[in-house]
């Protein structure tokens, strides 16, 4: 759905026939205007707002499309959280190309990409934080502090902080790429659950689903 912010009005852009129960997830816009989305059931998929038509494709390993993320110069990846992959998007042709993390099983549930076009992936399973650098085909890892690590939401700011939120710790962890080391920001009341991150220049906002409320950092 459209939502025109200044009539309010809501366009609907129903999807192609059989995509019932498709479970849709994230979107993002490409740098041509087009909006990418995930579906949990195994499908991703495209809409160009200019033709006004859904298109949707088969995922290659099935269900799991999860979190979704463009790149500076365009790129688009998405995280398969039951498929423990992220993938590449070719915007012609939508073919997906699967790449693999370090970690197996590792439940890649969320990407965010910096400025530089590296894409930061939040590993559920593993309780993990990873890197994939498209330039050089290259991963990095880094554990997240704690007994039980759940690395749910991830979102890099403008200074290439990098966010992330931990239902195991039921905290805000920020990432510092140069020094390797994880600052923490923890929830003032139990259960937060963080699930998507966002923000500007000075703030991060995360949506509380255990809670019902937003959370905000604000930072010099």
């Amino acid at each position: 759905m459209r939502v025109d912010p200044q009539t309010e009005a809501v366009k609907v852009y129903p999807l192609p026939s059989g995509s019932a129960n498709a479970n849709l997830n994230t979107a993002t816009f490409d740098k041509q205007g087009v909006l990418w989305f995930t579906g949990q059931s195994g499908i991703y998929g495209r809409l160009d707002p200019a033709e006004g038509q859904v298109q949707t494709f088969q995922a290659p390993k099935g269900p799991g499309p999860y979190g979704i993320t463009t790149t500076p110069d365009g790129q688009v990846f998405y995280a398969s959280l039951a498929g423990s992959y992220i993938a590449r998007l070719d915007p012609r042709t939508g073919t997906a190309t699967v790449i693999t993390p370090l970690t197996a099983g590792q439940g890649a549930r969320r990407v965010w990409s910096d400025s530089q076009g590296k894409v930061w992936v939040s590993e559920w399973n593993a309780g993990k934080l990873a890197r994939y650098d498209p330039a050089t085909n290259s991963w990095r890892e880094w554990k997240l502090p704690g007994n039980n690590p759940m690395t749910y939401a991830v979102y890099v700011d403008a200074f290439d902080m990098v966010w992330v939120s931990d239902f195991g710790a039921n905290a805000l962890w920020r990432f510092d790429p140069t020094r390797e080391a994880f600052d923490l920001f923890r929830h003032e009341q139990p259960n937060a659950n963080v699930r998507q991150l966002l923000g500007n220049a000075r703030e991060v906002w995360g949506a509380m689903s255990g809670q019902d409320k937003l959370v905000v950092v604000r930072y010099p």
